[in-house]
């Protein structure tokens, strides 16, 4: 029983990171929170440029497409077929990872059977994580970039399967609700010209018992590898004919999440997820044009 309330606290917190996560992260909690309710309505996102046809057939998912909106910080940048990561050397995995869906992307005979999970020996030695660091420890090699996002290329769906573009998950989040959130980014392909994905983990403070709050969270095997306390996806939807993009943004507590709660439940500003990961991403898309359009949120 005592298991279950701990989980029902913070399934709270994922649920109502909106409010509650600027409280986590600001002493200034009262002002912030009123703020943060009317983020949407007052921050403007710009019409983009309509995407040339060679775009969609050319490489559908390739990840040089995905540097159309900049990237929401510079340090250890890696290009993949598929995608594009910033690496964190300190917690051996990524701090975030970009990918770029469409129909074209999302089609295509590769198969997962002929990929396995390997080492990313482009890392230091010191630096990155292993197979053996995940064996035995209750946590599942959970998918940044998925590897049902990328059909389009055989390589492509390998390149997901490095270490680097993975974190210590949940079994029943990835297997569950995780993948019900990635099952429903690649459904907006059906309603957006091309939908730029970008997942990564967080690590979020808690209150303990002696009234303070602590940042604190489980490393694996002997190259320590960090376990995230929640995940994050940052969801810019493009719509057809340049009329602009819509940002959705998700997080979700590494921790077992009943499937009857819907997932607009965990969708928060897209403040929160910048103030509590250090990324930006609205001040990029910002910078495409002068013509505002308002935020559409779902």
């Amino acid at each position: 029983m005592r298991r279950w309330c701990r989980c029902g606290t913070t399934l709270l917190i994922g649920a109502g990171l909106g409010a509650s996560l600027s409280r986590l992260l600001s002493d200034r909690c009262t002002g912030e929170q009123q703020e943060v309710s009317g983020l949407l309505s007052r921050v403007p996102v710009l019409p983009v440029p309509t995407v040339r046809a060679s775009e969609l057939t050319v490489s559908p998912g390739g990840s040089g497409a995905v540097m159309k909106y900049g990237f929401p910080s510079l340090a250890n940048i890696k290009s993949r077929e598929s995608y594009i990561t910033s690496y964190d050397p300190r917690t051996r995995t990524a701090s975030w990872v970009i990918e770029r869906l469409n129909p074209a992307s999302l089609s295509g005979q590769s198969d997962r059977k002929f990929c396995e999970f390997r080492e990313d020996d482009s890392i230091h030695l010191f630096h990155r994580a292993t197979n053996a660091d995940f064996k035995g420890s209750g946590f599942d090699r959970g998918h940044l970039a998925a590897a049902a996002n990328h059909k389009w290329s055989q390589k492509a769906m390998e390149d997901t399967f490095y270490l680097s573009n993975v974190a210590p998950q949940n079994p029943h989040l990835n297997q569950k609700t995780w993948n019900n959130l990635e099952k429903l980014c690649r459904s907006l392909t059906k309603h957006y010209l091309n939908v730029y994905v970008c997942t990564g983990p967080l690590y979020l403070p808690r209150l303990e018992a002696d009234g303070k709050m602590y940042v604190r969270y489980q490393v694996l095997g002997r190259n320590h590898v960090a376990v995230p306390t929640h995940f994050f996806k940052v969801l810019i939807l493009e719509q057809a004919d340049g009329r602009g993009v819509e940002l959705r943004s998700y997080v979700l507590p590494n921790e077992p999440v009943d499937e009857k709660i819907p997932l607009e439940r965990f969708l928060v500003p897209i403040e929160t997820i910048e103030r509590a990961s250090g990324l930006l991403f609205v001040p990029n898309i910002m910078k495409r044009t002068s013509s505002l359009k308002a935020i559409s949120a779902h």
